[in-house]
């Protein structure tokens, strides 16, 4: 070899990604054993090519195939980042749009005026038509109605806005409910909307998601208000007896003042002022959020609802007044306030990940999101009676730079979170972008870089920026790590950790929660069992120290999309081989991996491990049931039918926790 370049590289590497084209995924997600494999074989088939020996020549076009074959396992066992998360708008050729206008189609949309009764979801039938049917013809939803390039500013001077500066907040294939379209070329379809602040047109087009022709575009759709006030989510505020109150409506301050009314359910209402937030393109930091995924998120309120008394049932509604005197309301909501920290009492906490949003109407369905995401969902509102707060610990709703999915999102929670806490924490798929300060390099986020995931919802940080907090329930204290930013020791974040872990009483708050997104802790997911890590590198080597000093009992993660329970852990090795009832000291913390809230499952290894207690590949999430200071009740239930199938239980004095374990108590000494 004399360092040049080999004669048949261009060709070869052509040839390679020619390969790679067949593959489910896009080259562009392949991971770092990916790239050195997709190096390796290059040079090996280039070796190939210009060997003189036939038999070695064979040889290596073996190892071509060989490695061709890894690079595919590698590719399929990327596990939760692969692109099996990617957001299905992002299918949709948007800069290939062509004008194909044909005065024999046509699409009409009914009610055209929806909301009538203050209802913020409608469901809208459309009748369609093309003279030239195909199974690749789709129906896009556009909000606002008028999606011209005229409004579409490029992303930089060498960009060209395409005819659609904006991709649809939803589509579906035009034979959805009619399978004899492409013999007819006529068919209806049943699309539900929700207020979005903006009017809807829908669009038939023809040649498939990645050459799509426009042939009809719709009359137009919208709701009696669509600036209305919507979607509130409660969360828990900086102290104990706060709640706040966080919901999106298309008035800014110019407009109107919002605010909430709120009080004792049947005793005297108050109102409190709301703080107005919003963002435009130049917030966020690139592609598809800052162009096709753009949509104006209108204007996102936050009202402090303070001196709650524990426990106590309250009412509350949104409202604006507009400074020509009249008021726009929304409608009533009921709230219990928490508990006083420390209080003894029954206690109901549910924790998941990685939910994602999705359509009742079957659009835009993709890798199984619908039946996980909305079944999740659906066990929630079923069970509301019995939950008290609920925990969403990272990639919320996989909007991924399409922006308008996040008011689909806070719509489909609406039930849950206007009635308990809905906390979130900060995930890949709402954080990551690079040179923006993540931790990962990664293009996660689809551009929004964490901006949605701060405005959208409330969580008591001191820098919303950096998504690490802390929150009380009664006998529980919460520690929420952000995984995005560096938690390593000597880090700001690390010294936070170990505040909010040591600062707790554990006489008053016996339930010691450490959450955060990436696994930190264990793991069989597969990709981090190839990499022989069976966590998030640097993860547990970092945190094990604190969470065995300070005795957390469980540490929750997401990101892996299964579920998966360890024994109480200690460096590997476990502490009990109790699987069942846990009494007295853990002396180790139990690690829980609930990320199968409704984003497609990821595999587990076939590799066993002695501290995997249980496994499941299916959606579900878990649940918490504190009955006293001494006794604690974990569930894990599917999201398809809401039965238990792991669960255990601990029980506990006061002095279990105060006696010391490996690596808990200070060293001995003389005076001891």
């Amino acid at each position: 070899m004399d360092g040049s370049v080999p004669v048949n590289y261009f060709s070869t590497h052509r040839s390679i990604k020619a390969h790679l084209k067949i593959l489910p995924f896009s080259p562009s997600y392949i991971g770092w054993n990916s790239k050195f494999i997709l190096e390796f074989i290059e040079t090996c088939f280039s070796l190939a090519i210009r060997t003189q020996f036939s038999s070695l020549r064979i040889g290596m076009v073996r190892v071509y195939g060989l490695l061709l074959f890894l690079l595919v396992l590698d590719l399929v066992s990327f596990g939760e980042a692969r692109p099996h998360d990617e957001q299905p708008l992002s299918r949709i050729a948007v800069h290939k749009v062509q004008f194909a206008l044909n005065p024999s189609a046509y699409v009409k949309a009914t009610p055209t005026l929806l909301g009538l009764e203050g209802e913020n979801i409608q469901w809208v039938t459309l009748v369609y038509g093309s003279p030239n049917p195909s199974n690749d013809d789709w129906i896009g939803v556009f909000s606002p109605a008028n999606f011209s390039a005229s409004i579409c500013p490029p992303e930089n001077e060498r960009g060209f806005p395409p005819l659609l500066c904006t991709a649809p907040i939803k589509y579906q294939y035009a034979n959805y409910s009619n399978s004899n379209y492409k013999d007819t070329g006529n068919a209806t379809l049943k699309l539900q909307l929700i207020n979005q602040r903006a009017d809807f047109s829908f669009a038939l087009f023809s040649g498939g998601l990645s050459n799509p022709k426009l042939m009809a575009v719709s009359n137009i759709v919208t709701f009696v208000n669509p600036k209305a006030p919507v979607y509130p989510r409660l969360a828990q505020g900086k102290t104990w007896n706060e709640m706040t109150v966080t919901w999106t409506s298309g008035y800014g301050i110019s407009e109107a003042e919002p605010f909430v009314e709120w009080g004792p359910l049947g005793g005297n209402q108050l109102r409190s002022p709301a703080g107005t937030l919003t963002f435009n393109r130049n917030s966020l930091c690139g592609a598809p959020a800052r162009t096709v995924g753009w949509r104006d998120p209108g204007f996102i309120h936050t009202s402090f609802l303070k001196d709650l008394w524990p426990n106590s049932m309250y009412t509350y509604k949104l409202g604006h007044k507009l400074f020509n005197g009249t008021y726009i309301w929304s409608q009533k909501y009921n709230f219990r306030a928490s508990p006083y920290p420390g209080q003894d009492s029954l206690q109901r906490v549910v924790i998941f990940g990685d939910m994602g949003k999705a359509e009742t109407d079957g659009s835009n369905e993709y890798n199984d999101f619908q039946p996980g995401s909305l079944n999740t969902t659906y066990q929630l509102i079923q069970d509301l009676k019995n939950i008290d707060i609920v925990l969403h610990i990272g990639d919320i709703c996989y909007a991924n730079g399409y922006l308008s999915q996040w008011d689909q999102f806070t719509s489909q929670i609406e039930p849950i979170a206007s009635t308990v806490p809905y906390m979130i924490g900060s995930g890949n798929h709402e954080r990551d972008w690079p040179g923006t300060g993540s931790f990962y390099g990664n293009m996660d986020s689809g551009g929004e870089c964490g901006v949605l995931a701060e405005t959208m919802f409330y969580v008591p940080a001191e820098n919303r920026a950096k998504f690490w907090y802390s929150t009380d329930y009664g006998m529980f204290h919460f520690c929420i790590a952000d995984t995005e930013h560096d938690w390593r020791e000597g880090t700001e974040q690390y010294q936070f950790l170990e505040k909010c872990l040591a600062s707790v009483d554990r006489q008053k708050q016996p339930w010691l929660i450490f959450l955060a997104h990436r696994v930190l802790g264990y793991s069989s997911g597969d990709w981090y069992a190839m990499e022989g890590s069976f966590e998030e590198p640097m993860g547990r080597e970092s945190l094990q120290k604190l969470w065995q000093k300070y005795k957390v009992d469980l540490a929750v993660y997401g990101h892996v999309h299964n579920y998966e329970r360890t024994c109480p852990v200690y460096e590997n090795i476990c502490t009990t081989e109790e699987k069942s009832y846990y009494k007295g000291p853990l002396n180790g913390t139990i690690h829980v991996v609930a990320g199968g809230g409704g984003a497609s499952l990821a595999q587990f290894t076939s590799l066993q491990t002695k501290w995997s207690y249980y496994r499941d590949y299916d959606f579900g999430f878990i649940k918490l049931t504190a009955f006293d200071h001494s006794n604690l009740l974990f569930e894990y239930k599917r999201s398809s039918d809401g039965k238990v199938y792991d669960s255990f239980r601990i029980s506990r004095d006061y002095r279990d926790i105060l006696a010391c374990t490996i690596d808990s108590c200070p060293s001995t000494t003389l005076a001891s």
